[in-house]
Formats: structure tokens, sequence, C-alpha cells
């Protein structure tokens, strides 16, 4: 067995309902996510699930989520709001995320993500929707303490630059930890915006500037890479290779949704690092645990064994650390310990 600190996923939209798997025909025809969002697909489609939804069932299929999570290795989670954009929706689902940390072994993180896309009746008047999330949701967050992070959609088709640097300046007045969906389809500006602000995270990065890369190291912004998003979508990975050189503390995380990454499995991810963005065990391992941690602003509670920290440890069985990735689609978790509350949980995988 290797003994090694428990996983930290730094980036999924966990409550949602419903599935779109529809959509993977779509992608294999060749639309891109944009089109389908155009089309009233990707976000928008999952946002009338969610919205359909109840309490218990959106609670029930997190839960389901959560546990397969957990049972491979991973204990504490980043969960985004962004299926409500509604003030209304999005503080439901923000309550539900503090509902969720109150009843599962995981710790979840809770984060703002009211700028996710825009919704279907401000498809006109984007700038509308800014001034929406910036003078009513942010402010109703704050005052419920709701959410840790700020987050926002930094891209063509979502929010541009002056969008997003509006959105997180304002949430930065309020006290809120800033992160960014940064450089995705495009060279967006976020990996700069995210430098300028100080954003703890700046995640996704596949196309991101050099001095987007620069900035970000300046502030100390760790980046999250998402390589689930590239296999499911087919595009080109992120450059993990020169981000580590340049001297960027890189994270990896689920992007568990359903439309880009359907998947809870942290090791699979760990997999895909290791064949298709070239990391190293070692890399990956601190991905996945300190670097994670660090992506949440976690870093001096958990993602090493030391003294001091909680007991999130797993048991892997694995000779080494390569084997871990190298034999991929399996869970090679034998045993997991959670430190919830006062307790130690030991759970037995297998």
């Amino acid at each position: 067995m290797i003994a090694t600190p428990a996983f930290v996923d730094p980036h999924t939209h966990l409550i949602h309902y419903g599935s779109r798997e529809n959509e993977v025909a779509l992608k294999l025809k060749g639309y891109c996510y944009v089109d389908i969002l155009k089309q009233g697909g990707g976000i928008l489609s999952t946002v009338n699930a969610t919205k359909n939804a109840s309490d218990d069932q959106l609670i029930e299929k997190a839960m389901k989520s959560l546990d397969i999570m957990l049972s491979h290795g991973t204990t504490t989670v980043e969960v985004k709001s962004g299926y409500g954009l509604s003030t209304e929706e999005e503080i439901r689902l923000l309550r539900l995320m503090n509902k969720l940390n109150s009843i599962s072994l995981v710790d979840i993180v809770p984060t703002f993500l009211g700028a996710h896309s825009i919704p279907t009746e401000f498809k006109e008047n984007s700038w509308g929707y800014v001034d929406k999330v910036v003078n009513e949701m942010i402010p109703k967050v704050k005052e419920e303490n709701l959410a840790e992070f700020c987050d926002v959609f930094c891209e063509d088709g979502a929010f541009d630059y002056e969008q997003s640097k509006k959105i997180l300046e304002e949430a930065k007045k309020y006290g809120m930890k800033l992160k960014i969906h940064a450089d995705e389809l495009t060279q967006s500006g976020g990996g700069e915006l995210a430098g300028i602000l100080g954003a703890v995270s700046a995640d996704h990065l596949e196309e991101v500037s050099e001095k987007g890369i620069e900035l970000m190291k300046k502030a100390g912004t760790v980046g999250v890479l998402l390589p689930g998003v590239s296999y499911f979508l087919d595009r080109p990975y992120a450059n993990a290779r020169k981000l580590i050189e340049k001297g960027l503390a890189v994270a990896l995380g689920t992007d568990y949704n359903p439309g880009t990454s359907p998947t809870e499995n942290l090791q699979l991810i760990m997999s895909f690092a290791y064949i298709k963005m070239k990391m190293s065990a070692k890399e990956i391992l601190t991905g996945v645990t300190l670097n994670a941690a660090c992506a949440i602003d976690r870093g001096n509670e958990i993602g090493t064994i030391e003294k001091g920290k909680k007991a999130d440890i797993l048991l892997i069985d694995a000779p080494n650390l390569d084997y871990i990735m190298y034999h991929f689609g399996i869970n090679h978790v034998n045993t997991v310990i959670k430190s919830k509350g006062d307790k130690a949980v030991v759970i037995g995988v297998r």
C-alpha cells in the first residue's frame, strides 16, 4: 500500500439535475460547445432541469456523486452554483451546498457562479444581467454568508473581459475570494485578469497567453487544469509542462458537470494528465493534493500528511505512484480516512 494525502477536487459543478448525453451526437457532427449553447442547449438546458427539480431530488443526486467521489479518494470538493441564473435559484443552490456539507463526509467549499451563462431573458442585454449579478446577487450571497468564492465564466459567448472584471471587482469589495474560468476556448484575457485581481485560481487555461502566465505567477494564482473537458470535447489539452516550467503552481480537477466533463473520478483525470499532458506522477499527486488545496485556500488545513492538518489520508493499492496513473480506469483506493468535525472516519473501499 501507499499512504497519500486524500484527494482534493478544486473545480466541480456538483449540484445540478438531468444529463446531456443527447448533445454528444451533435458534437460528433461537428457542433462546438458555443454552437450548442446558442441553440438553447448546454448550460441553459441544465438550468431548466435544475430549476424544475425539487430540493430533495438535487440533494439525492448530489449525495450519490459525493459517495462516488469519496470512494475514489476525494474528501474535499469545491462546488459552484451557476445552474440557477436568477437570484432566487442561485441562493437556493448555495443553501443546498451548506446542507450537503452538514450531511456528507466530504467537505464542501462553496463558490458563487451566477456569471456562468447569459440567461435567455437577457440574451440581448448581457450588461443588464451583469448589473443584476453585481447589484442583487452578490449582496444577497454575502448577506447570508453562503459562498467563500466568486467565479465567472470569462469566454466568448459568456462574459467578456470587462464584464468579468466588473463582477469580480464587486465580489472582492464584499470580501469574497476570486476564481475565474479563464482562456478555455479562446484567449479571453482570463489569465491576465486573474493575475491583476489576485485570484486564488484560474481554471482551464488551454489558451492562456504568455502575459497571463506571468501575471498569474506574480500574483500566486494557482492554475487549475481540467483535462476531462479536453478529452470529452476532443479539444487540445492545456500545456501543463509549459506552465510548470514557468513556475506556476498547477492543480488538477474533474470539472464534474453534465455537459463537458461528466465524471466524478479524479483518478481518471490523473491518468489523462499523465498521458496527454506529460505530467510526472509526483507532479500529478501534488496537483490533486497540496496544489488543489491551495486552489481553494485550504493549503494550511489539508493536502499533506503532517502534524496540525486534518487526517484526510488514503491507503492506495499500488506498488508505486506511477502505477496509479498507468493502470487507468479502475479505483486503486483501498481505504479512506476522513476527518470530519471532531471525528476520524475510516472507510474500507474494498
